[in-house]
């Protein structure tokens, strides 16, 4: 069993805005998560939550930039766990800007979830993307100058 996300929004900000406020790590941090993110390939960041102890999860999100292709494609995987170095989900995180009627198309593609437990984490997940997540990160979007 394998479940993928895939989260579509229209933006009114143009592309360069959205590319700023996914991989400025200040940015990131206000909108989803504190952490150590540099937009380089190869490098290795964490993102830091809360640890959800019976969801097997130490409240670190252990990542690495696979891809970048500045203003248009963000890839990096997003793998969590019980503990530093035992990784029950591994996911890859995608994120895809279009220019788009002055605005931006944003896809986010948040693939991987496989087995049962890692169903019912993208259940969870997918709310938060869609709900809790786009309400901070519009916020932020729209504050910037």
């Amino acid at each position: 069993m394998q479940r993928d996300l895939v989260i579509k929004w229209y933006l009114p900000h143009p592309p360069e805005k959205v590319w700023e406020c996914i991989t400025n790590p200040e940015l990131l941090s206000r909108w989803l998560m504190k952490n150590d993110f540099k937009p380089s390939v190869g490098h290795r960041f964490n993102f830091y939550t809360k640890p959800i102890p019976k969801m097997g999860f130490d409240g670190i999100v252990y990542c690495e930039v696979m891809e970048i292709i500045p203003n248009q494609k963000l890839v990096y995987t997003w793998k969590g766990g019980p503990q530093p170095g035992v990784i029950s989900l591994d996911t890859l995180l995608t994120w895809t800007l279009t220019p788009d009627a002055g605005g931006t198309r944003l896809v986010l593609e948040h693939t991987g979830f496989k087995g049962w437990k890692n169903y019912l984490t993208s259940i969870f997940m997918g709310t938060g993307w869609k709900k809790h997540i786009t309400r901070r990160f519009l916020s932020i979007l729209n504050d910037m100058t």
